[in-house]
């Protein structure tokens, strides 16, 4: 009899259940998917698993990312001039599946691409390609049921996010219908690196903790070990990313050792 396979929301929520008690966050990096190279990604994820994160975001490149800053802009725009599309990324991913990953793996991208090979082909593809779980920044709660819909029947999270701009209402609405984590945006703006956690971030977690049982990730401008540090008992996970894309970026060694190298960094600099 072959062994149960862990995927969707329970592969997410087994990874938080994992973490020790009193820990600081979970880190979650986010990759551009054919970035720096093509090819990459398979081995990029992996690097993040070796270095011990909770799972892994990636970016599926898109010609007009309204929630992304500059470096992951420009990470996009490379990745595109590589030839990276949707499809490539998802088949990408389940070779890492085939190479033996065990992280959850959630995919960001627009609603453009989905629509345009349509939500229930595209759900049953990113779940059969090992992904487990969407976020989708430009499709806001209360247009999202369909893809809620089908997201669910394909074994995936729907993973909403949220901003200190959000409402009372609109957060008990998101956070309701939430599956896998509750995306806390730590600022009104883009993705970027920063150098302080702003005060509202804190209030957000604050707020989705009252309204959901779900684990919070807060992401948006996190990038140095500190960070996690300030955020132990204030929520279960931290998305790192324009940080990360800058180190790839900048790294003279292979962009795999630059991966697991900065999450190490990032890990190793959070007491335990």
């Amino acid at each position: 009899m072959s062994a149960l396979v862990v995927c969707g929301p329970a592969r997410l929520s087994a990874a938080f259940a994992a973490r020790p008690a009193g820990s600081a966050p979970g880190l979650i990096p986010y990759l551009t998917a054919g970035f720096p190279r093509r090819d990459d990604t398979e081995a990029l994820l992996l690097a993040a698993e070796h270095a011990g994160c909770l799972g892994v975001e990636v970016g599926i490149p898109f010609s007009d990312p309204l929630a992304d800053g500059p470096t992951i802009q420009r990470s996009s725009q490379h990745a595109l001039a590589n030839g990276m599309s949707a499809p490539l990324a998802l088949e990408q991913v389940a070779g890492a599946r085939a190479a033996g990953l065990g992280l959850p793996v959630v995919a960001m991208t627009y609603i453009n691409p989905i629509l345009a090979r349509g939500v229930e082909r595209f759900c049953a593809a990113a779940a059969g390609a090992g992904v487990d779980g969407l976020i989708v920044p430009d499709l806001p709660d209360d247009e999202a049921g369909e893809l809620r819909v089908q997201a669910g029947s394909a074994g995936l999270a729907l993973i909403p996010l949220v901003a200190p701009t959000t409402t009372e209402e609109r957060l008990a609405r998101a956070c309701a219908h939430a599956a896998g984590f509750v995306y806390c945006v730590s600022i009104t703006g883009t993705t970027g690196a920063r150098e302080r956690i702003a005060p509202e971030a804190f209030a957000l977690l604050e707020r989705v903790g009252r309204a959901s049982t779900l684990p919070r990730a807060l992401g948006f401008g996190l990038s140095r070990p500190e960070h996690l540090e300030q955020l132990r008992g204030r929520c279960e996970a931290a998305v790192v990313g324009a940080a990360l894309i800058d180190a790839i970026a900048a790294a003279a060694e292979p962009a795999a050792a630059a991966v697991e190298r900065f999450c190490v960094s990032m890990l190793s600099g959070a007491a335990a």
